[in-house]
């Protein structure tokens, strides 16, 4: 037994904490000190997991140095806007105990995947990496059974190795996890999903049938392929469940933020009214703007991310964006 961590106690947060905490000791931590004082008392997350209690063996904490004193293993799960600060903390009070993170994004402004923000901000020796995958928080914390994907950096040793340290000490029947030592791949396929998901609900909103999503969705995975090994992700790593399977989840089902961002689009609504209705964090909405940049700058043809980009600028839309996508000139396909 372990102890873990956890920081950032919103769904994605609250369900892996409970979901670890059969093997594991866990300590959950959230800035807003009022809802971390509720949480503590009901013994659950009401606003975001209702119903579904903590287990016994997490505790719930008001300070960051408690939550991270002793930790075997510290887990980033707030959103990508969130992992640059919760890093820092961890530099600061716990620089010895290896880091992952589980948002899935680029950092707005500088355009960073999560281990470019973690080099950083990290101690150089410090071992980290990504936690990602097709996974709802609700199903997790629900005790779905669930596949993810660990993706280890070692700057002194061993990537693969560090990864299937944490996978051994972190599955259990309910949550299989992979061990990969491609965390570029990982993190570009987690990222730009969302991106991809916003057009699939676009698509579905708009009435478009399930074979323009199928379209969509498959084209999607090109595009997340090219712009992954332009930034020297692997190939193999866009098919298995941080590329194609996390797409496939994001872009199809109805617990999917980014899916209500298009859909409600689609339904002629303003990107701010959604994000105030959504209650959550989509993070296709910031990342669009990061990855058409950046496959730009690279050179990197990324066509729907780019409609997405447009449509969230208010430059088309989303009507206009889908049929756009559909109506480009003949190519092979590739």
């Amino acid at each position: 037994m372990s102890r873990l961590a956890v920081l950032g106690a919103g769904a994605w947060g609250t369900a892996l904490a409970a979901s670890f905490a059969g093997r594991h000791e866990v300590a959950l931590w959230g800035r807003d000190a009022e809802h971390q004082a509720a949480m503590a008392a009901a013994r659950e997350n009401t606003g975001l997991l209702p119903g579904i209690a903590l287990p016994d063996s997490v505790s719930v904490e008001t300070l960051v140095e408690v939550a991270l004193a002793d930790a075997d293993l510290v887990i980033v799960a707030t959103p990508v806007a969130g992992l640059r600060a919760s890093l820092r903390e961890v530099a600061r009070l716990a620089p010895q105990a290896p880091v992952l993170w589980a948002c899935k994004g680029l950092e707005a402004g500088s355009g960073r995947l999560p281990h470019q923000v973690a080099a950083e901000v990290l101690a150089p020796g410090q071992e980290r990496g990504a936690l990602t995958g097709p996974s709802f928080a609700q199903e997790v914390a629900l005790g779905l059974p669930t596949a993810l994907t660990l993706a280890g950096y070692s700057p002194a040793g061993d990537s693969l190795e560090f990864a299937r340290h944490w996978v051994a000490a972190l599955h259990h029947p309910r949550l299989r996890i992979y061990a990969s030592d491609d965390i570029i791949g990982a993190e570009v396929g987690g990222a730009v999903k969302n991106v991809l998901a916003i057009a699939a609900g676009a698509c579905d909103g708009l009435g478009f049938g399930h074979n323009a999503r199928a379209a969509l969705i498959t084209r999607g995975l090109a595009e997340i392929t090219r712009f992954g090994q332009a930034l020297g992700g692997r190939a193999e790593t866009f098919t298995g469940l941080t590329g194609m399977g996390d797409l496939i989840l994001t872009c199809t089902g109805d617990l999917s933020r980014n899916r209500r961002v298009g859909l409600e689009l689609a339904h002629g609504k303003s990107l701010a009214q959604i994000l105030q209705e959504l209650g959550h964090v989509a993070e296709g909405v910031p990342t669009a703007r990061e990855v058409a940049t950046r496959a730009a700058a690279l050179g990197v043809d990324m066509p729907i991310t780019a409609a997405v980009d447009a449509v969230i600028r208010g430059e088309l839309s989303a009507r206009d964006a889908v049929e756009q996508l559909m109506t480009r000139v003949p190519k092979t396909e590739a």
